[in-house]
């Protein structure tokens, strides 16, 4: 039974008040088309507990899990192998019911989990500080712009190309409530990431430029080359990283001169999850330490001269007045953080690097039995675990014959970019070491009868 302890005129005295004509007036900025219009077919208005359980049972039996058949998902979101320790500690009750540490004498656990959390992100980008994690990867890209526009007090952000379109989403959203203006154009079908075309989008109004490392297509961008040309003309550059495990076989975004990183972190411990909840990366150089969104855990002793952990920094609303907070943030990922922490001190080092190339040595495999398919050819030059096919026919079609025949083939950049005939031929296709050669025969095989 629906418990809405709300009368009619209960809701007209808020609405009233906020100006707002209805309730439905509040979903005004919902496209169309995206409002159901009537309820969902396949969810009846009412059953009992049992009965409801078996009809969901049977709508889930319908989903195709991502290890059941040949898997080759990712733009933005990788199948690795989370070991199942991971899951073990992050169900320990201490960590699964902790919320956030509020109350550092009592939270030494979670703070000191976030103290290592930082650490491996600020090492694994190349960066001197971290935060204790954000929500996403496409939330913690729009903070970039918003933390680059108080340190430069300009307001011009210049968008790579290959920048994720959902990340592009997100920020051309927030924009509309600021004064940042936002220079970005979609890609192109080419190897070449055109630096220098790039570099000649940035002036003296930058703030930042944002580049993905790898890139949407799965290109490299020159990283270097970039953060001379923006620090030239007094910009930051942003890298973010959808991909954290490319970093145990490429430089480092820091190392090659970005001012920020940030990234989502999903790749390490958290699953696929059917999209969500992830984790939000966020670091850069110890001068912008104080303009960083977030919070900071930090080491310090007590009275007794014992080591404890402590909340640093944290210039959030919740904790200083709204017009000085650097972001309106309110949590973070905690869980999430905790499995990536989890997840990086199992592979170490070592493990990373190992893992990396094990990733990138297969892809290597498939995008060379892939290239032989006829109608079908290599975009890249260079990649680590996913790189571009260009079809002889739409590629979203494709995607979906190959479903047909059970096997997940990839991200079709017709999705990502609808309406965009010139990218309609593009397939993104994503290998992790989770994929067996078998795997990649049956996609080869399955492309061959349907592209020929």
């Amino acid at each position: 039974m629906r418990y809405l302890p709300l009368h009619d005129r209960d809701r007209s005295e808020m609405l009233a008040a906020i100006g707002a004509p209805s309730v439905d007036a509040l979903f005004s900025d919902v496209p169309a088309d995206a409002l159901l219009t009537e309820p969902i077919a396949e969810l009846p208005p009412h059953a009992s507990e049992l009965a409801v359980e078996r009809h969901m049972q049977r709508l889930a039996g319908r989903n195709v899990s991502a290890g059941s058949v040949p898997f080759f998902l990712g733009a933005g979101a990788y199948r690795h192998h989370v070991p199942a320790s991971v899951d073990h500690l992050i169900q320990r009750g201490e960590f699964l019911t902790a919320y956030t540490p509020y109350q550092p004498e009592i939270a030494q656990g979670t703070l000191q989990m976030l103290f290592e959390f930082q650490t491996q992100v600020a090492r694994l980008f190349g960066c001197e500080v971290a935060n204790a994690s954000m929500y996403d990867g496409s939330t913690a890209a729009w903070e970039a712009v918003t933390m680059a526009r108080r340190i430069t007090k300009r307001n011009k952000t210049v968008i790579a190309d290959g920048l994720h379109p959902h990340y592009v989403s997100s920020i051309t959203t927030m924009a509309r409530f600021t004064q940042d203006r936002i220079d970005y154009a979609p890609p192109a079908l080419s190897p070449d990431c055109a630096i220098a075309e790039l570099a000649a989008r940035i002036d003296e109004e930058t703030s930042c430029v944002l580049v993905q490392y790898p890139d949407i297509l799965g290109r490299l961008p020159d990283l270097a080359a970039l953060a001379e040309a923006a620090h030239e003309k007094g910009a930051m550059l942003v890298a973010v990283v959808t991909e954290p495990v490319a970093l145990g076989a490429i430089a480092s975004p820091g190392e090659l001169g970005a001012d920020i990183v940030v990234g989502e972190g999903q790749a390490l411990g958290v699953g696929l999850q059917f999209g969500g909840p992830y984790l939000g990366l966020f670091a850069c150089r110890e001068k912008h330490l104080r303009q960083m969104p977030g919070r900071v855990c930090g080491e310090t002793v007590d009275a007794d001269g014992k080591r404890g952990f402590v909340l640093t920094l944290s210039t959030r609303e919740q904790h200083i007045r709204r017009e000085k907070a650097t972001s309106n943030i309110c949590t973070n990922s905690g869980l999430c953080a905790l499995a990536f922490s989890i997840h990086m001190t199992l592979l170490g080092e070592r493990g990373l690097r190992a893992l990396a190339a094990e990733n990138h040595r297969l892809a290597c495999i498939a995008a060379d039995r892939l290239a032989q398919v006829p109608g079908v050819s290599l975009l890249n030059e260079s990649f680590f675990n996913e790189f571009c096919l260009v079809l002889d026919r739409n590629a979203r079609q494709v995607v979906r014959e190959l479903a047909a025949k059970d096997v997940l083939a990839g991200v079709s950049l017709g999705r990502l970019y609808p309406g965009d005939d010139a990218l309609s031929r593009g397939l993104l296709v994503a290998v992790t070491e989770t994929t067996t050669e078998e795997d990649i025969e049956a996609l080869a095989s399955a492309l061959e009868e349907i592209v020929a």
